[in-house]
């Protein structure tokens, strides 16, 4: 029906309900009167015929979506109705000098339940009888509170969705047994598999903005007991805000199962540090660097220097701020390697940063096992030479990007993580720059990580390869992986290695048995194979040793390592004679440097 053909139907059903009403509410209450030839009815019936359309008018009552009918619509009605009684009763004491109070509230009643039931009896036609062009799965929402109410009016409203809410499970007793929008609260969480069962239940949909990590994997595990996919309702400011729709569920994620909260930032003192300044980050094109570069543009920076070895990932890293930071600050990708020494110093010294966050490094253990040399080129020596060219040219602060493995470390890797933190460490007694190191655990999601491996051996029909089913390790997020380095940043003093309290390790098999339950297979599907420890890796990573812990917290889950420099002079024997000793000398080196014992091939060149 056109908008035209709709509004003329409005207007004359409403024209007719309200001549009905005044003729009915006087015959009703006095049914020996000739209402045709009464001066009363006629003047009622005239008053209340323009004065309803006028307010009718006034609050929309024929351009409402009638079939979303709800409170607020009722409201309106109930609003126009009453101003229209109230002007024919003021007419009624201006013409006739009375006011016939029975009569109109009669009228008044009748306006209401007619009006109001031709309105309504539209969206309850809509809802018990015009079915979707879809056929709707069956949905169970946990959360009963606002954002589940908000989702469930949405889905019931829009016979097209795809979903189609049945219950509500909530924690909250009082609200046990009641029925929301004529759904009912069947029970807490510990329900979930009867209720997914009982109710022939497809989706179940988390709708608890405020749940915790804890919570969420407790509730996830109820739900993984079923055979209904589980999913997330989004943020309901992102709802408000128009960023995305209501019913734009997303995956529950291996990030929502850690149970563990991130680290809330002190704001004013990064934005001290990096508002209006000139920052460097160099592996930028990768997972820590990209991130840490995202993070930064929100501090609004003078200048953002994107430094890498990657072509591509800087030209795609580049891109990315350039379309979201238009004109707001000066973006500018570097291609350079930080074993480019003389390159290295040529780019500090024309862009003078203020603030370097050193995220370029070898991160993969069994590959750098196999190519130590690179490993120190890279971890060690191009650390070297950012650093250096950091005190040289005036840097403000030198953050390094370090790792767990840089405690008591078994692997080439996590040795020369621990050296380069060494360098720094050296640098930092004699320099006006600030050098300070950031050690965190393993970053889900990042190039090379446990993660993206899972699932691509998922995809493929498994099995997914567990190292060992004992081995644990810490997890953390990529932006919270990258705020804490921002975080460093602001803190440092100089020489500090900064270490964030990361909760409890996560067993690896754990991790394997969510992702293969997220993505909608059992184990028995994919199966999970044990493949053996591999070289370099240990079975429990550590943050530090028990000579670095330092009691206090210098901000909330953020300590301080107490590493103590001791073997300077290997360090720069390690640097001089590089060159000359073989990749078997230089693993022998490095692992007897980083865990403090006596070097064979330092003692035969003395």
């Amino acid at each position: 029906m056109t908008y035209q053909k709709r509004l003329t139907f409005l207007v004359l059903l409403d024209s007719l309900i309200v001549l009905s009403a005044i003729y009915v509410s006087v015959m009703t209450l006095h049914p020996t009167l000739a209402w045709f030839e009464s001066e009363f009815v006629l003047i009622s019936a005239i008053t209340l015929l323009f004065s309803h359309h006028l307010f009718a008018s006034m609050y929309r009552l024929y351009n409402k979506a009638w079939e979303y009918a709800s409170v607020g619509e009722l409201v309106a009605i109930v609003k126009a109705v009453s101003l229209s009684i109230m002007t024919t009763g003021l007419m009624q004491q201006l013409l006739i000098g009375d006011i016939y109070f029975r009569a109109l509230m009669l009228a008044w009643m009748m306006h209401v339940l007619l009006i109001g039931g031709s309105r309504f009896s539209w969206r309850v036609y809509r809802d018990r009888y015009i079915k979707g062009t879809v056929e709707q799965k069956r949905a169970l929402i946990i959360g009963a509170g606002a954002a589940g109410t908000m989702l469930a009016r949405h889905l019931l409203k829009n016979v097209d969705a795809e979903i189609k809410p049945v219950a509500f499970i909530d924690d909250d007793p009082k609200k046990y047994k009641l029925h929301i929008l004529g759904l009912p609260v069947v029970g807490d969480s510990k329900r979930v598999a009867k209720t997914v069962e009982t109710l022939r239940i497809d989706k179940i949909i988390i709708a608890i903005p405020s749940l915790n990590k804890e919570e969420m994997k407790r509730i996830f595990e109820e739900c993984s007991g079923t055979k209904a996919k589980t999913v997330i309702m989004p943020m309901i400011e992102d709802v408000m805000l128009g960023k995305v729709s209501v019913n734009q569920f997303r995956d529950v994620q291996v990030e929502d199962l850690l149970g563990r909260e991130p680290v809330k930032l002190d704001i004013d003192s990064i934005s001290e540090k990096l508002t209006g300044k000139t920052v460097l980050v160099t592996g930028a094109g990768g997972s820590i660097g990209s991130e840490i570069c995202r993070q930064v543009c929100k501090f609004q920076p003078k200048k953002l220097l994107l430094l890498g070895h990657g072509e591509n990932s800087i030209y795609l890293i580049d891109m990315e701020l350039r379309n979201e930071y238009k004109g707001e600050l000066e973006i500018m990708p570097i291609i350079a390697d930080v074993q480019d020494r003389a390159r290295i110093f040529e780019v500090i010294e024309d862009h003078k940063p203020d603030v370097v966050y050193h995220a370029a490094a070898h991160k993969h253990v069994p590959l750098m096992e196999y190519n130590p040399k690179e490993a120190v080129k890279n971890n060690v020596l191009g650390t070297k030479n950012v650093a250096e060219a950091a005190d040289t040219f005036g840097v403000g602060t030198f953050v390094l990007v370090s790792s767990d493995k840089a405690v008591n470390p078994t692997n080439v890797m996590g040795s020369t993580k621990r050296i380069a933190e060494m360098v720094i460490q050296e640098l930092d007694k004699h320099s006006e720059t600030k050098f300070v190191a950031v050690r965190f655990g393993n970053v889900l999601g990042s190039r090379g990580s446990v993660i993206p491996l899972f699932k691509k051996q998922i995809q493929a029909g498994g099995p997914v390869t567990v190292t060992h089913p004992d081995m644990t390790r810490y997890f953390m997020t990529i932006p919270e992986a990258s705020r804490l380095v921002m975080q460093a940043g602001a803190l440092a003093r100089g020489g500090e290695i900064f270490v964030l309290d990361m909760g409890e390790p996560v067993k690896i098999v754990d991790l394997a048995k969510n992702l293969i339950t997220l993505s909608g297979y059992s184990e028995e599907e994919i199966g999970i194979r044990f493949s053996g420890i591999r070289p370099g890796e240990k079975m429990y990573e550590e943050l530090l040793n028990e000579k670095e812990v330092h009691k206090e917290a210098v901000f909330p889950k953020i300590f301080i390592g107490k590493a103590v420099l001791e073997q300077e002079e290997e360090v720069h024997y390690l640097i001089e004679r590089f060159d000359g000793m073989t990749s078997s000398e230089i693993s022998e080196f490095v692992l007897n440097l980083a865990n403090k014992r006596k070097n064979n091939i330092l003692v035969m060149a003395e």
